[in-house]
Formats: C-alpha cells, structure tokens, sequence
C-alpha cells in the first residue's frame, strides 16, 4: 500500500510539480493550496507524511504545526519556505519538523527526506521536541545557499549537547553561531562563558580554564573559580582553539574524557556539565602533522564540524548584511540611510579580507561619517581606497591573486613576530588559495564533480580527494535564480 502524502503549498506550480515527482515515486499525494484543508485532513487522521509550506493564504503553518505535534504525534512534517533565514530553521524545528527544506529546492531531495521521515517515523522512541516561542532577534544574516546549510545543521543542533568545531577565516561570524547554539538551545537558561585562547598568556591558560586554589601560585591570594566551574550547566566557547599550547591540550582532553578536572593547586575532583564549543581560523589538520596540535583532542572537538564560508563565498548576503548593520547604527542613534544600487554592487566586488567584521566596519563608518541620506558608489569606493590597490573586479580590475598571497603571507609573518611562523607555512597557504577554488567551482556547477573536474582541469579522484581534504561540503542545486 502507498503512502499518503499531504502536500500544501499555496503556489499551484510548485503543488504540480512535488505532485507528480510523488507520484511517480509510488506516493498517493493529496495536494491543497490552504491550510484548513490541511488541518481537516490531519485532524481526521488521513496521511502518513505532511509536506507544508510557511507563508498559506489563510495563516501561517508555523501556528497549526504544534496542534498537529500534539494531536498527532508521529506525523512527520517537512517545513518549506522561501523566507529563508535563520529564524525560519530554527522556528520549523521547535514546532517540531522533521525537516526544513529553503526554497528552490532539488526535487531529489526532498524525495530523499520524504523516504528517510516515513522510516524513522517507524522507529520506535523518537524525542518530543520543545514548542517555545523563539525570540525576534536574528543573530545571523543571509540566505544564500551557504548560509542555508549551516541554518539547518544549526537546528538540527539545538536539541543536542553535541561537541561543535566552528572553523573559517577571522571575520566570519564564529561566536555569533556559538551563541545562537547557545540561546536557542536546550541550555539557553544557563551560562555563555567564552575565553580567547589567544588572548591569555600561555603560563596562565590552565588557571583560566580550571580556576585555582589560594596560594597556588604567586599572586593566589584567594580561590579564583574557572571557566567551566563558570560555565556549569551552559556552553563554554573555546574561540582559536588552535592557539592552545601542548600542556593545557592534554589537561583539557582529561576532562572531555572522564567529565571531570582539578583546580592549579587543588586536590579533588570536581565533575563538569557543560557543552563545548570551539572556533579556530587555523588548519588544525596541519598542525597536527606538524606536532602542534593532539589528534586525540581534535576528534573530540570535531564531533560536529561547520565551517563558515568567507564572505568572498557568500556575496549574495551583502545586501542583506549591509542593511542589518545600517538597522543597528540607526538604533544607536545615527540617521537613517540607505545604500545605492551601484554601491552594493561594488561591495560584493570586493575582496573583504576581514569578512563580516570588515563589511560592520565600513557601514558603521559610513554612517557616522557621511551626511548624505544615500551612501553612494563613490563614497564607497573611496572609504574601500579601491584605486590604490586593486580589490575590485569591474571597477580597478580583477583581484590580484599574487598580490593577495604577498598580503596574507605579511600578515602571517607579522603575526608571528619576533619568531617565525610553525614549519609548513608552503602548504598551509597553498591549501589557502585551493580550498576556496575547488568551492566556487563546485557551486559554480551546481555541486556536480564530473563538471567541477572538468572546469578546474584535474582528474575526478584527484578532485574527491582535495574534497576530502579540505572538508568542503558539496550543495547540490539548480543555478536559477528564485
């Protein structure tokens, strides 16, 4: 016997397509365009499986899913939207989807999940999720198709106390996915403790972490508690991770492995409830080969890995990050303004070495400093002093890759001053320039590997292996718009 599929969604063009991919995949499919007749279906007890969108005619899906939830609790609901922002993921798995699929979507796809919800839909002792309202605030910006598998891993995250290894560029957002972890999940009622890595000195990063008897050291003169006894019940977010020296790597293993540490100078154990997060900008695989950082301690931090791409990978979200920054200036107090057509078009021409924090930077700027009601192209163009160096394709000509190498390799030899950088520093910047390269053309062809060798000119192996190297996530999609 098939099973029913009760499919509503409010564009019939979209109802005739899901429509006919069910049915010749062997589903009988009860399509409407409004969700009252979506709840008398359910509510009657007809169909295996839900398809619905958000936005209906007649009220939105998001307000009779938790009626659904309680009325029938082992109908699978799979979520899709065309709003596709942070919010939409997280709001479709509170009110308990199954899955949330943005719009366009593969049709392949969502046969695949339609398959995976009616078997796991069997399965017995599957968890109720919780029905609280989430808050109005967004804490992440865009909808492109890169943004919108992270929105998805995020939620599927949120009911979990699983271990996340943030990576990406500096710039790229890494404690604000931290803290959406945190915020919308199961411990949102307990704390947020972050600690920078990088910013402590390295004799007292175990004092930072663990906390420290009186009389531990010189200077102890009281008891001081850590960051996990800090963090007791919430997240602690460990960010550059990478710039961990050896010793304190192997006391934080111990306590990932037994649950439990000791304070400098103390004698018992104290045992530990926190979920961690950790977020570096380094290759973490490279200093492993290297000897600088433990393997053992890597697998337990990257149970789940989300890399955030650079901005350069997402310029489809400057319009919208530039107008969510030129909302927050206008709330502190700076006038309304707004953005030329021709300025965001020279944005998202840009090369944005600092990412997201570059892009906040230059509009808070922009609104601080200029009176115009409009920021222009030119204003733009002289605030990025894109005719001194060459950022801008269109504008002062195409990015400069080896002037970019000359420039990251400054940056990295600086930041190593007065040694130098760890040995490898070759490959580590090759892997630089070819991660981001075997990424665009994968999305360029749509997550196809036979055209994305072919495009790049390598072999098909020679390419699923740099895939495997770097971890890059392959998005399978149509390149029309919409």
């Amino acid at each position: 016997m098939s099973h029913v599929v009760l499919l509503a969604d409010d564009d019939a063009a979209i109802r005739m397509v899901l429509n006919q991919a069910l049915t010749r995949a062997g589903y009988e499919v009860r399509p409407t365009g409004n969700i009252s007749t979506m709840w008398n279906w359910v509510s009657r007890g007809e169909g295996d499986i839900l398809i619905t969108d958000v936005a209906m005619p007649d009220g939105n899906a998001f307000e009779v899913m938790p009626k659904i939830k309680k009325l029938r609790p082992d109908l699978p609901m799979i979520v899709m939207s065309a709003q596709n922002t942070f919010m939409t993921a997280i709001r479709a798995s509170e009110v308990g989807a199954y899955e949330y699929l943005p719009k366009p979507f593969d049709i392949t796809e969502v046969l695949s999940v339609v398959s995976r919800a009616l078997a796991d839909a069997k399965k017995p002792g599957k968890d109720e999720r919780k029905t609280e309202e989430p808050g109005e605030s967004m804490p992440l910006v865009g909808r492109s198709t890169a943004m919108q598998d992270i929105y998805r891993a995020l939620a599927r995250l949120m009911q979990t106390d699983l271990t996340v290894m943030i990576t990406g560029e500096s710039g790229t957002g890494k404690e604000l996915v931290a803290r959406a972890l945190h915020d919308f999940g199961k411990r949102r009622n307990g704390p947020f403790v972050a600690i920078n890595m990088a910013a402590i000195p390295r004799d007292l990063i175990e004092a930072e972490l663990f906390g420290h008897e009186k009389g531990a050291f010189t200077g102890a003169n009281t008891r001081s508690s850590g960051r996990f006894e800090q963090a007791e019940g919430g997240t602690l977010f460990l960010d550059e991770i990478g710039d961990m020296p050896m010793d304190a790597q192997t006391r934080l293993l111990r306590v990932l492995q037994e649950g439990e540490y000791t304070m400098v100078g103390g004698r018992s154990a104290i045992k530990t409830n926190v979920r961690i997060v950790a977020a570096t900008h380094r290759d973490l695989s490279q200093m492993i080969r290297q000897g600088l950082f433990r393997e053992d301690l890597y697998y337990r931090l990257n149970v789940v890995p989300i890399r955030l791409p650079p901005l350069r990978e997402r310029v489809d979200d400057i319009p919208d990050l530039a107008q969510h920054f030129l909302r927050l200036a206008q709330r502190e107090g700076e006038a309304s303004k707004t953005i030329s057509a021709d300025a965001i078009r020279l944005m998202q021409n840009y090369s944005w070495p600092g990412n997201i924090r570059e892009l906040e930077n230059l509009v808070r700027r922009l609104s601080a400093l200029y009176a115009d009601e409009q920021i222009s192209a030119e204003i733009v163009q002289n605030e990025l002093n894109i005719s001194d160096r060459p950022s801008v394709s269109g504008v002062a000509g195409p990015v400069d890759i080896s002037m970019a190498v000359e420039t990251h390799v400054g940056q990295l030899l600086r930041e190593y001053e007065p040694n130098l950088p760890p040995p490898g520093m070759y490959q580590r910047v090759i892997d630089k320039v070819e991660a981001p390269l075997i990424a665009m053309a994968l999305n360029a062809c749509g997550g196809n590997q036979i055209k994305a060798a072919d495009l790049l000119g390598l072999n098909r192996n020679t390419l699923r292996k740099k895939i495997r190297t770097h971890s890059i996530e392959i998005v399978k999609h149509s390149r029309r718009g919409g």
